[in-house]
């Protein structure tokens, strides 16, 4: 693995990690769903336009249409909707802790439903991520924790992984920026009508406030895509999935810098436990000829 593709990894991990953070600046001052289907509609928009002028089109194959709209469900209104809506009473760091598992989840469900063989690395991985998170999650238990928002994480990254699974071959006809456009226009359709329907619109307008949200829809929502393209083209998908082992550290990192959030010793053992079991597994889908490669 060269160097510039380690800098577009990290870049990668650091953008997706930095996305609670600037949620959880958000919500604190906007309704949640409202501001969260604003964000989709805008970022949806500039990526088709980009797409357009990319010479992509919108005429999808019928299963880059099915994943797109359920991966617009499933992602967008279902998995960042619930994240939204739970980080007005959970810490940013810990959203960030429980999404990070996806990877764990996906490697999980593809063993139960899809027939997918584990190697004893990767079921190592998922044990190791799993008991992070038991780690954490007692270690906090006994701090005003709310079982509510947890629970609605924990919805949001099955929901995640639902979406993960689902795009699988889903850019196999190409229009990569068209697909991720047209998945964040379905995701603010979809959520524009619980906001509407349940939240009062009313915002505590602050620099802040516009600089979190500005943030949330150019950088998560397409620097990062951007940039992940970039990287799975360079050195495919499976060693690029590699960075996510770094999303736990880098998830609570930028919380407690960026908003004073409480750096528990128990909660770094419970990082650390959960990067490990990540590694683990994605290490555990490179075949052994590879992985010298993938360490240098």
């Amino acid at each position: 693995m060269d160097i510039r593709a380690i800098l577009m990894g990290l870049a990668f991990a650091v953008m997706w990690s930095s996305a609670f953070t600037s949620a959880r600046i958000i919500v604190a001052a906007a309704p949640p769903l409202s501001a969260l289907a604003l964000r989709f509609l805008i970022s949806g928009l500039l990526a088709v336009v980009i797409a357009k002028a990319m010479g992509q089109s919108w005429r999808l194959t019928r299963g880059q249409w099915r994943a797109t709209i359920v991966f617009g469900i499933c992602q967008n209104a279902l998995y960042l909707g619930l994240n939204f809506v739970a980080m007005q009473t959970v810490e940013a760091s810990l959203a960030a802790i429980i999404a990070s598992t996806m990877p764990l989840l996906v490697a999980l469900s593809g063993w139960l439903f899809l027939g997918e063989k584990l190697r004893p690395q990767a079921l190592f991985g998922l044990v190791a991520g799993m008991a992070g998170v038991a780690i954490i999650m007692g270690a906090r238990f006994g701090g005003g924790l709310d079982m509510m928002g947890v629970l609605l994480c924990v919805l949001g990254v099955i929901a995640l992984t639902v979406a993960t699974l689902s795009l699988r071959g889903a850019t196999s006809g190409g229009n990569f920026m068209m697909v991720v456009g047209l998945q964040m226009l379905i995701g603010s359709a979809v959520l524009w009508v619980p906001a509407l329907t349940l939240e009062t619109v009313q915002v505590d307008w602050s620099v802040s406030l516009v600089a979190a949200f500005v943030y949330t829809t150019l950088v998560p929502g397409l620097a990062a895509t951007f940039v992940w393209v970039l990287l799975v083209n360079r050195i495919g998908a499976v060693r690029s999935a590699t960075f996510h082992f770094l999303n736990p550290f880098l998830g609570v990192a930028i919380a407690a810098v960026l908003l004073g959030e409480a750096l528990r010793p128990l909660d770094l053992l419970g990082v650390a436990v959960i990067a490990a079991g990540i590694l683990a597994v994605q290490l555990a889908k490179i075949p052994a000829s590879e992985r010298e490669t993938v360490k240098n």
